[in-house]
């Protein structure tokens, strides 16, 4: 149980020496780190990952059970290797509720390798054979696949793989490599699981992994689809990005130096498909729920929470004046917003989740957006557009438009995005845009104006919603709507035509529809500020 700290306290650092004087302001493993065998090797650990998945592991420790210790790797930044080696591979979570801040050292991890440094190192902890587990959370870019869900064999990563595969640079090149010298030495293949979001991670794992593994041999690739297993996961827990803030939060709070603590919050969830090839931890023990269909938990999580925060981002951000979830959240012109475009717009396209309640669910998602102590920055949300808004809110659209079903609220969100692209929000004041595409997407969004054609000609990114012409007149009236009125007012009379009795909203055109006009009380000719 973690334990609640009042007072302040001076601090001191992390290590395994100092662990046991923290004890009664820190919940502190009270098990033998040095007995943990490692189990699982995790690629790409970040904030995220320290706060979920590591904690799951340790929570398993602190049970008894000391077989699933965790090799962290790092495949890009030094950060982690700079913050995590010095401390023992120990670091805090800060779990923040309304009611106060708990924290707990999480002692599960007890390694840690950064890649670029030494590739033969991480090789060589991929082929041990006591790894029966391997984690990933790389973002969605990390996997290197196409469009259609394919490796992206002309990427220079690839090809570098393929031509030097003992000295990877990519994830799916460490453990095509990992599961060869597994093969070669007679040993067990490790399950790979995914924790990224993505439409289906655990096939997009998969089809990564094999691509790669045909290139190379055919024999290789048969082995792998034969003995390697890549089940599907979803994963659920907010937690913003570690900065100065939170380190002195918690060496103010609880007395800890920590080069990286995380700041989390309370909410925490895990969603696996039961399919390893290798033996597994019982994680049960410890609340993650092993299915064997992940695919309608992660329909719910990712097209209400993940798109529930693309549009809080992008309509919060272009509201001026906001820069964090809380903010945003506390005007409750865009808590009902949110509230409708779930319930009114995503829910009802999506199949039942067996065990969930869709509402109670929802309410939960505005609470945990809405957390006081656990603020988001808007700017973090709104990043990596290009990716997220096609996995995320963009399918819900496809479906409702298919279904002639209501898109309003949607189209407003995609409204958002199109504006956060010039990189100035509707006050002038400029943004950052933060997208891998952001070269190609933004000329297009600045030409674009209030007419969203340009953008929507990309059809990787917009599919048949490229050539729907009542989506694309609804969009581009959306688009005129927030630059002539502003967020706050747009919303209002988008949220006023719900209670226009029998109106396709669908089919709306937005404030020039003169029955909308006159419900909304609006002057269309006037803008408002």
């Amino acid at each position: 149980m973690n334990v609640t700290v009042s007072a302040p306290l001076g601090g001191r650092p992390l290590t395994d020496r100092t662990l046991p004087t923290f004890a009664g302001r820190v919940d502190v493993p009270a098990y033998d780190r040095a007995a943990l065998t490692p189990a699982v090797v995790h690629l790409g650990v970040g904030g995220f990952h320290r706060a979920h998945q590591a904690v799951y592991l340790d929570e398993l420790a602190r049970q008894g059970d000391t077989g699933w210790g965790e090799i962290g790797v790092g495949l890009c930044s030094t950060t982690m290797r700079d913050a995590l080696i010095p401390q023992d591979c120990l670091y805090t979570v800060v779990q923040r509720s309304r009611h106060g801040d708990t924290a707990r050292a999480v002692g599960s991890m007890i390694g840690y390798r950064y890649a670029p440094a030494d590739p033969r190192a991480v090789l060589d902890c991929l082929a041990d054979p006591r790894i029966r587990v391997v984690t990933l959370t790389i973002t969605g870019d990390g996997y290197h696949l196409d469009d259609t869900g394919r490796l992206r064999t002309g990427d220079p990563a690839v090809r570098a793989d393929l031509a030097d595969p003992r000295h990877p640079g990519t994830a799916p090149g460490y453990l095509v490599e990992a599961l060869d010298l597994r093969r070669r030495a007679g040993l067990p293949a490790f399950t790979v699981l995914s924790c990224d979001n993505l439409p289906d991670n655990g096939a997009a794992t998969r089809a990564a992994v094999l691509d790669l593994a045909r290139l190379r041999d055919d024999e290789l690739a048969a082995w792998i689809e034969t003995h390697a297993s890549f089940p599907a996961s979803m994963v659920d827990r907010i937690t913003p990005q570690t900065d100065d803030q939170a380190r002195r939060l918690v060496a103010d709070r609880f007395g800890v130096l920590d080069r990286s603590p995380v700041i989390t919050e309370p909410f925490i969830q895990w969603i696996v498909e039961d399919d390893f090839c290798n033996g597994r931890p019982p994680l049960e023990r410890v609340g993650v729920q092993f299915v064997p269909d992940v695919a309608p938990y992660k329909l719910m999580k990712t097209r209400l929470l993940n798109a529930g925060h693309s549009a809080l981002g992008y309509l919060g951000q272009l509201a001026g004046g906001y820069r964090t979830s809380t903010d945003a959240m506390a005007n409750p012109v865009i808590a009902d917003y949110l509230a409708a475009l779930m319930r009114e717009e995503i829910a009802p396209l999506l199949p039942p989740a067996p065990g969930v309640d869709p509402e109670a669910y929802q309410r939960t998602i505005l609470e945990r957006f809405a957390n006081p102590r656990i603020s988001d920055q808007l700017s973090r949300l709104c990043g990596r557009g290009s990716t997220k808004m096609p996995a995320y809110l963009l399918p819900s659209l496809i479906s409702a438009r298919r279904e002639g079903k209501p898109a309003l609220l949607l189209t407003l969100a995609v409204a958002g995005w199109f504006c956060y692209l010039r990189g100035y929000d509707l006050t002038g004041a400029p943004i950052e845009v933060r997208d891998a595409r952001r070269d190609a997407l933004q000329p297009l969004a600045v030409a674009g104006g209030t007419d969203p054609r340009p953008l929507l000609a990309d059809r990787s990114l917009f599919g048949p919603l490229s050539d729907d012409d009542d989506f694309v007149t609804m969009l581009e009236y959306a688009l005129h709507d927030l630059e002539l009125y502003g967020p706050a007012a747009t919303i209002c009379d988008y949220l006023a035509a719900e209670l226009l009795p029998g109106q396709d909203r669908a089919h709306t055109t937005a404030a020039h529809d003169p029955a909308w006009a006159a419900t909304a009380g609006r002057d269309p000719d006037r803008a408002v500020a």
